[in-house]
């Protein structure tokens, strides 16, 4: 009930929102609600459902019931890094997060968050894309922070990374949970980390934001083994959030 009272799409949720929106953008808040209750937040990195604790709901308590101690958890499109500190939260005290994100706007949120969190032996940050190949490509900034893509043109230029080259790199450690939410590059991280999924088989929390990347990871993760479940109730072909996890056959 209360997630109701706060949403934008009721009239009344619209007007209990009003007085945060005078709240100083620079104001430090705390997280109210879920396993992240507590966790310091800067109000102006987005919307208020991030503190109010109304922020993909649904997600977020699938992260809790699924992350454990001590695991590694790669976030991937962290955005200003409400996931890598849910993450964090819920590996804690010995697991280790691993953020990546090519906007500068939202990575300077990320550090401010991990630093008001004193979270900077716990998580680690790349200013970059994930894609299937390491190097640069354009960056459309798109309609709002959380909208950016990697485009043909594109108002920034940003370094790419794929995952395995990372991990063979030895710079990080293999991830056992990873969350993908790219805005349609989505095939193209799968691709650059299928030796990780084929030989690791990480649990995935992978958003889809355009039906030809859709079809291609679904595809993709079914030929590697692993079982999807929809998290938002609609059918596979038109779903957007999905667990997938690797059974053994």
């Amino acid at each position: 009930m209360k997630s109701k009272l706060f949403s934008r799409a009721s009239i009344i949720g619209r007007l209990l929102r009003l007085p945060l929106d005078l709240l100083p953008e620079d104001l430090v808040v705390r997280i109210l609600r879920g396993k992240m209750r507590g966790v310091r937040w800067v109000k102006g990195a987005g919307e208020h459902g991030y503190w109010l604790g109304t922020y993909e709901q649904r997600k977020r308590k699938a992260m809790e019931g699924l992350l454990r101690a001590g695991q590694i958890f790669f976030d991937i499109g962290a955005n200003v890094g409400y996931f890598s500190l849910l993450a964090a939260k819920l590996t804690a005290p010995d697991g280790f997060v691993v953020a990546f994100e090519p906007l500068p706007r939202n990575t300077n949120f990320l550090r401010q968050h991990i630093g008001l969190n004193a979270l900077e032996q716990r998580i680690k940050l790349y200013e970059a894309a994930v894609s299937d190949h390491d190097g640069t490509a354009f960056f459309d900034l798109g309609k709002s922070s959380a909208m950016g893509h990697i485009a043909s043109q594109g108002q920034l230029e940003v370094q790419l990374l794929s995952l395995d080259s990372l991990i063979k790199s030895g710079e990080v450690p293999m991830p056992d949970v990873m969350k993908i939410d790219v805005e349609g590059a989505e095939f193209e991280v799968l691709q650059g980390a299928k030796e990780i999924l084929a030989e690791h088989h990480p649990l995935l929390f992978i958003d889809t934001h355009a039906r030809t990347a859709h079809d291609k990871s679904i595809q993709c993760l079914l030929e590697l083994g692993y079982e999807l479940e929809l998290l938002d109730g609609k059918p596979l072909a038109e779903s957007k959030e999905i667990i997938a996890s690797w059974h053994k056959n």
